[in-house]
């Protein structure tokens, strides 16, 4: 991505670091964990021929600012991190996008796309469930899967030492085993997401984020239920082909009904590749976006 234009934004309360490049609709991805802003490096080049592509690394994540958290966790709520992407498009010349979000990321988009939906045209979510539903319907193969869910949202300072401590076996675990082959990541940007889960700081953030995720944002989705608030604009759900949300909700209709209780509008399919699959196959991936942030008018650039 070294011919994306980086640019940090200054926001009220920390600063969001950005790579930018294309012309046309704009398109703003959001990365998950243990990833930054560089799991886009394949999906974002092929989709800034039609677009301006932004990919940000969110709050405490990455090259992106930690800024200081507090005792319910809410500078690291998906809330508080939407608000970060609305100023960042705006200052960017955008009042109105399209989102993609992986993993975290894909929990930051929805929620932005509900505290904001004059702002968002179009929400992809890549092998995601809402935060609620996917604690809601929790049981053993979950919290083995997903370890991240229930350690990272251990009281501090325990979850923090291991990340700091061990950020290579983290990756590596996290990498390896939920379904992408090691080819998929090359050494430099591995090293990049060992790095920032090495910075003290990062690992603080990085578990703030999951505390919320255990905390406030399951009250934030459970607000949004009790009161009938719903996604208003179209849903694309992405997920891994064979992975657990390919598999593990069958019954009940898979990612594309679980999503529809929040929209009205929701239309998915599975990709090939693992959890990681923007990374695996950023072709499938990108041509999957093109063709749903395509079928919509332009977006349309502040003066």
């Amino acid at each position: 991505m070294q011919d994306f234009e980086t640019i940090e934004v200054e926001t009220s309360e920390t600063s969001i670091f950005v790579r930018s490049r294309g012309a046309g609709a704009p398109v703003l991805l959001l990365h998950g964990f243990p990833q930054t802003h560089l799991m886009w490096r394949g999906v974002a080049p092929l989709l800034a021929r039609d677009f301006t592509v932004v990919c940000a690394d969110l709050r405490g994540y990455g090259r992106s600012g930690c800024p200081a958290s507090t005792p319910d966790h809410a500078p690291y709520a998906k809330r508080a991190m939407a608000r970060d992407m609305v100023l960042v498009m705006e200052r960017l010349g955008f009042p109105r996008f399209s989102i993609a979000g992986h993993d975290r990321g894909g929990r930051v988009a929805y929620r932005l796309a509900l505290d904001h939906p004059g702002r968002v045209d179009r929400l992809a979510v890549l092998d995601v469930l809402p935060t609620e539903t996917a604690w809601d319907r929790a049981d053993a193969r979950f919290t083995l899967a997903y370890w991240p869910w229930s350690l990272l949202a251990q009281p501090e300072p325990l979850p923090e030492r291991i990340l700091a401590a061990a950020p290579e076996a983290i990756v590596d675990d996290a990498l390896g085993q939920w379904g992408s082959p090691a080819g998929a990541f090359p050494p430099e940007v591995r090293a990049a997401y060992v790095q920032a889960l090495r910075d003290p700081a990062r690992a603080h953030a990085i578990c703030e984020e999951y505390r919320a995720a255990a905390t406030l944002d399951r009250e934030h989705d459970k607000a949004d239920r009790a009161n009938g608030r719903r996604i208003a604009c179209p849903v694309l759900a992405l997920w891994s082909a064979g992975g657990p949300l390919d598999t593990w909700y069958a019954e009940v209709g898979g990612p594309v009904a679980l999503w529809r209780a929040w929209s009205d509008a929701v239309r998915g399919h599975a990709l090939d590749g693992g959890h990681f699959f923007p990374e695996q196959a950023p072709g499938p991936t990108a041509e999957a976006l093109k063709r749903f942030f395509g079928s919509r008018a332009p977006g349309s650039r502040m003066g």
